[in-house]
């Protein structure tokens, strides 16, 4: 049985609903800003808007990420900068009901995990975001990277290599095979 079509109005709004906070946070990482962030965002929507749904429908998530990563990237060189997000910028998540001791050492892994991803060379941050922080398959992120899935493995592994040998000194861990 066929799916009845969908206007482009309810596909593009689908696509806002689902990709535009992730995009957002992408968008953020890359130019350092939540108000630049929102006008790439609303840029790359507003190219999905021009889009043919036929084209792009089958490969949306990369589509997506590359429009938002090529106008993150142009607009950062724009304002001549390129800075991280700080601790404090970032979202904040939930607790879950932890304690303040429990919350305490939770909030202090954290940072230092992020402080380590942030030593990473770009393109390993970048490889290791896309795939954790946004779950994109390793065939999206070589799409959005214009690298092979090979080298998407290779700076994805790499990153994660690099990571938990840093926790392991940093933490003073036991290394375990």
């Amino acid at each position: 049985m066929k799916r009845a079509p969908v206007s482009k109005d309810a596909w593009v709004g689908a696509a806002l609903e689902r990709y535009e906070q992730p995009l957002l946070h992408y968008a953020a990482r890359i130019t350092g800003n939540a108000d630049l962030a929102r006008d790439v965002v609303q840029d790359t929507f507003l190219k999905l808007c021009a889009a043919d749904p036929a084209e792009v429908d089958a490969h949306l998530a990369p589509w997506l990420y590359t429009v938002c990563r090529n106008r993150a990237l142009d607009v950062r060189k724009k304002e001549g900068r390129m800075t991280t997000l700080q601790q404090g910028q970032a979202e904040a998540y939930p607790n879950g009901g932890l304690g303040p001791s429990a919350l305490a050492a939770r909030n202090e892994t954290h940072a230092m995990v992020l402080a380590v991803i942030d030593t990473l060379p770009h393109k390993h941050q970048e490889a290791f975001r896309l795939k954790f922080y946004d779950g994109l398959t390793y065939r999206e992120i070589g799409q959005v990277m214009d690298v092979s899935l090979g080298t998407v493995n290779n700076l994805v592994t790499a990153a994660l290599m690099a990571i938990r040998e840093r926790l392991r000194s940093e933490m003073d861990l036991a290394q375990e095979v």
